[in-house]
């Protein structure tokens, strides 16, 4: 990957992955994250780990 490139995949039915060298997540309290590397971001609203996957969307009928 090409340095300071961000590419997010969209998984059918499934979270957004994020491959990236940093990225600054700004959660709902204003409040920020620094992450790196690859992750997943929820789409379904159901994880209880938000704003990342957890998986629940495996078992929650999302489609999307």
């Amino acid at each position: 990957m090409e340095p300071g490139k961000v590419i997010i995949t969209l998984i059918p039915n499934g979270p957004a992955k994020v491959e990236c060298d940093e990225a600054q997540i700004v959660m709902t309290d204003g409040t920020t994250q620094t992450k790196t590397g690859r992750f997943s971001l929820c789409r379904c609203g159901e994880s209880k780990t938000k704003p990342y996957c957890d998986g629940t969307h495996k078992t929650c009928g999302f489609e999307g």
